[in-house]
């Protein structure tokens, strides 16, 4: 019994020292694709009802009252396509999607895509594919648009984040706020 809690816990130390390395190589992912940034949307998306697919919605939650005037947040929920008007008049020149993305990845382990990736890796909770959203986005503002997809481990109606997301969440916000303050001092 020891040896196995022992074991569990050697490999979720493992597992998060991983992810640390990760995260940092997504800061500097985050901070290159924002140079030269005027005014930043972070367009969180996921439905609260199905467990971790609430990830970008806590994301942007832990952002709130933490980013400068620059950057605005907003909660797409799951049907992302209703906001797209309230994007093009705020007209971002970066919009960042945070989503729950399959794509075979540990769970909490973050990653960046393009549009042209979104939709092989997005899950299909909602509306109008979410591709379909970030292109409509671009085309009405002009914007640079990446998704920052993040593996989920439990996706179950009704269930609440799992904790390696819970986990992940804080250290993700933390990225996204040190990489837009290491762009905005130059």
């Amino acid at each position: 019994m020891r040896t196995e809690n022992l074991h569990e816990n050697l490999c979720t130390l493992i597992v998060f020292s991983i992810l640390k390395m990760e995260y940092e190589n997504l800061r500097e992912d985050l901070e290159s694709w924002l140079q030269g940034y005027s005014k930043l949307v972070i367009f969180g998306i996921g439905n609260p009802l199905k467990g971790d697919d609430a990830l970008g919605l806590e994301i942007l939650r832990s952002l709130r009252r933490k980013v400068p005037g620059s950057v605005r947040l907003i909660e797409g929920g799951i049907a992302p396509e209703n906001f797209i008007g309230k994007i093009a008049r705020i007209r971002p020149s970066h919009v960042l999607l945070i989503d729950a993305a399959l794509f075979g990845g540990k769970p909490g382990e973050a990653k960046i895509f393009t549009i042209e990736n979104v939709p092989s890796v997005t899950i299909s909770t909602h509306m109008i594919p979410l591709y379909m959203v970030a292109e409509l986005v671009r085309e009405k503002t002009g914007a640079k648009i990446i998704l920052l997809g993040i593996q989920p481990k439990n996706l179950n109606l009704g269930e609440g984040i799992s904790w390696e997301i819970r986990e992940s969440i804080e250290e993700i916000a933390a990225i996204i706020i040190a990489a837009i303050s290491r762009v905005e001092k130059g």
